[in-house]
């Protein structure tokens, strides 16, 4: 009976602490379990991706909707800026443009204070050529400067007439002057190539302005997310080198000074730019300059 007794209390005890331990446990659990909210929403976001397997072929309008369905679908208010906005990012405190809101695309700050884009078709013809000019004007932001390091030693290597150095050192261009300097070869170059581009615009099918397909490196991501990050990185870096070429021409038309050697710890090589613009390390100036 004693025996009994003492199997009892031992199996009690044991549950007891079995049951502190467990509850114990389920509590520590829930400090770190994800709310309900959360939790309905990766749900949600599985749903929705299993449901739209295709959502790389989607134009930008549509990869917006297919978000503000799933944020729509948790309960929540449509996390799309567009659709959210009612003031313009690039001008605080002024109403955002009634018209924008026809379309979802990259780089939209809510910028059209003289109200040209009134509709979908209209926005996607001035991004269209939004995106021809900015692209063109990345190309000359590195090619102004590039020219004006790289032209003097390569028409002498080739034995050919420099037209930066006949132009004073200075870039040819409409406010420059000089552009007669250059070989009518090379305008019909750039001619022919820009019309191949432009005829190649009318083919094309995709909705996304200057989408001409071509991304032989395998840069352009796979996936919607992606897509809209590369495309809102090229408006930005597109806007910011039409100013600087916009900079370029102005500055040397001022000053008479190249783009090179009013800023030459851009351009040129370290050595080059202390030895020559410095005068670093020239002790025939005597230490006073140091």
């Amino acid at each position: 009976e004693t025996a009994t007794k003492l199997f009892l209390r031992h199996y009690s005890t044991t549950i007891t602490m079995r049951s502190v331990i467990v509850a114990a446990l389920a509590t520590s659990a829930a400090a770190f379990a994800p709310t309900t909210s959360r939790v309905h929403r990766a749900a949600t976001v599985v749903k929705t991706a299993e449901v739209e397997p295709d959502a790389m072929d989607l134009d930008l309008e549509q990869m917006f909707e297919v978000f503000d369905e799933a944020v729509a679908a948790d309960g929540g208010e449509p996390a799309t800026p567009v659709a959210a906005m009612t003031t313009s990012l690039a001008l605080p405190g002024q109403p955002r443009p009634a018209g924008l809101n026809s379309v979802s695309i990259a780089g939209d700050r809510g910028f059209d204070p003289l109200g040209f884009g009134k509709d979908k078709e209209t926005i996607l013809k001035y991004r269209s050529a939004e995106i021809k000019h900015a692209r063109l004007a990345m190309l000359a932001a590195a090619g102004w400067p590039l020219g004006e390091v790289f032209d003097k030693p390569l028409a002498g290597a080739l034995n050919l007439n420099s037209p930066i150095v006949e132009n004073n050192g200075l870039a040819p261009s409409l406010l420059n002057g000089g552009l007669g300097l250059i070989s009518p070869a090379y305008w019909v170059a750039v001619i022919g190539m820009a019309a191949a581009v432009e005829a190649l615009g009318f083919t094309l099918k995709s909705e996304d302005p200057g989408d001409y397909g071509f991304d032989p490196l395998g840069l352009y991501p796979k996936d919607t997310a992606g897509k809209l990050q590369m495309q809102e990185k090229e408006m930005i870096h597109g806007r910011v080198a039409m100013v600087a070429i916009t900079a370029f021409a102005a500055q040397e038309f001022a000053s008479k000074v190249s783009v090179v050697d009013e800023t030459p710890f851009l351009f040129k090589p370290l050595w080059s730019y202390l030895t020559e613009n410095l005068h670093s390390f020239d002790l025939s100036a005597g230490y006073a300059n140091y």
